[in-house]
């Protein structure tokens, strides 16, 4: 998650230590230091989303608490000059990408409520004017969330796309080579829309299978005392 209580990523800073190499995305120049608390820019339309989404939501971005400075952190991301190639080389644009997940959300949704499942409008509705906005908005996002793995499977297609498959390459490349380098360790820290791509190229180009699952609460949604 990008977003979420500061309590996460502590969680996720004491984690972080116990890896020889920690691979991390972040589409930046290489060599980028990433200061403590230096939070996302608004000047990138990712960006100013996540932003929007957490002040909504009462929540943090990760940049401002996950502890880059740590030695064993590794870029293992694109450069924006990269991505931008890579964009240009498929024909593809963020405008597109947009409107083709908008597409394949409102179909996941008509098929969820044919289904009688999903979010109802009066459930948004009621979250937006609730005294407890923040929890109840949050709530309503997770059942959301809870579709986007299928969501983000089909997003990019059998060719799949550059903000998913592409940096996954890049990302995994690294991990090639911090292997080399007899890293016993490593971990790999990308949103958890890259995941499903991932694991099958940890599986058909590593011969790595899941062992265990250990999760985090990104998002606390009990009610106040």
């Amino acid at each position: 998650m990008h977003i979420g209580d500061i309590a996460y990523y502590r969680k996720l800073n004491d984690q972080f230590k116990q890896y020889d190499a920690l691979l991390y995305e972040l589409v930046a120049p290489e060599g980028t230091v990433v200061k403590k608390g230096r939070g996302t820019s608004n000047a990138h339309p990712v960006g100013a989303m996540q932003n929007a989404i957490k002040s909504l939501l009462e929540l943090d971005h990760q940049l401002e608490y996950v502890d880059y400075t740590r030695p064993n952190f590794v870029h293992a991301d694109m450069s924006p000059d990269e991505f931008a190639q890579s964009m240009k080389d498929r024909n593809e644009s963020f405008l597109q990408m947009y409107f083709r997940l908008m597409g394949q959300a409102m179909a996941q949704q008509s098929e969820l409520a044919e289904k009688g499942g999903g979010t109802s409008d009066f459930e948004l509705i009621s979250a937006l004017f609730a005294e407890d906005r923040p929890r109840r908005l949050k709530t309503v996002l997770a059942k959301q969330l809870s579709e986007m793995e299928s969501l983000m499977v089909s997003f990019g297609g059998e060719q799949g796309s550059v903000i998913i498959s592409e940096r996954n390459k890049k990302a995994l490349g690294v991990l090639k080579k911090e292997l080399a380098e007899d890293k016993k360790r490593v971990g790999i820290f990308y949103g958890a829309g890259h995941l499903n791509d991932m694991n099958d190229r940890l599986l058909k180009d590593f011969n790595l299978e899941p062992v265990s699952i250990t999760w985090l609460t990104a998002w606390d949604l009990a009610e106040s005392p």
